[in-house]
């Protein structure tokens, strides 16, 4: 099951809305924000974010989707205004869901979900490193009948996966920093929080609580 919940998993009731949005799209001002710099925040509907990491948002065209559908709440709005020829619209910052999505499930097993559990950092020599350097390692080797499974993979960089090869840790001496174990949902919400994105908009200040330094861009 995915961490994240978004609009695209909601079939349209008209096709009158994505034609709306495709007239937004031809009157747009050159003078205004780029549209790719006003993605909306989106909370649940306890007004807290549907995900942190990656953080819950949807382009500035989803958005105004889903407002039309009526399944959200404009919370606050960008200066930027999009027009088509009969009507005007201020584009959201933040909305918030009307229906709440249950975050007591589990999380889905990804390797991406691996890498946040183990906040991006080989399991075995404790390096911290990007995703594109990272692999993930089965702790008992497929070949000796290791799953693949959350209590049996950990994040490892190249070097160590490939150095303990399908040696069992006993036998190599490499053993993972933590055990590993399927995180809760909430677990992986609280790492997120730790890699505050890039661009933050100051409307999302008062929902969003971030671990991190944040640092201007």
């Amino acid at each position: 099951m995915d961490l994240l919940h978004t609009p695209e998993r909601v079939s349209l009731t008209s096709d009158r809305i994505s034609g709306f949005v495709d007239r937004l799209i031809e009157d747009i001002s050159d003078q205004m924000m780029p549209l790719e710099r006003c993605p909306a925040l989106v909370l649940n509907a306890d007004f807290r974010p549907l995900s942190y990491y990656p953080l819950s948002v949807w382009p500035w065209q989803e958005a105004v989707k889903a407002i039309f559908r009526e399944t959200v709440v404009v919370v606050s709005e960008y200066a930027r205004v999009v027009r088509s020829p009969g009507a005007e619209l201020k584009l959201p910052s933040v909305l918030a869901l009307k229906e709440y999505v249950p975050m007591d499930r589990a999380p889905a097993f990804t390797r991406f979900n691996v890498f946040l559990r183990d906040g991006w950092q080989c399991q075995y020599c404790a390096g911290h490193f990007r995703k594109d350097e990272l692999t993930f390692d089965h702790v008992i080797p497929r070949s000796r009948g290791g799953r693949t499974s959350w209590t049996n993979i950990v994040a490892s960089c190249q070097c160590c996966n490939k150095r303990k090869g399908s040696h069992m840790p006993k036998e190599i001496g490499m053993f993972p920093m933590r055990e590993p174990r399927q995180p809760s949902i909430y677990e992986l919400q609280d790492r997120g929080r730790k890699f505050p994105p890039n661009f933050l908009h100051e409307s999302w200040m008062d929902f969003l609580y971030w671990d991190a330094e944040l640092v201007e861009q």
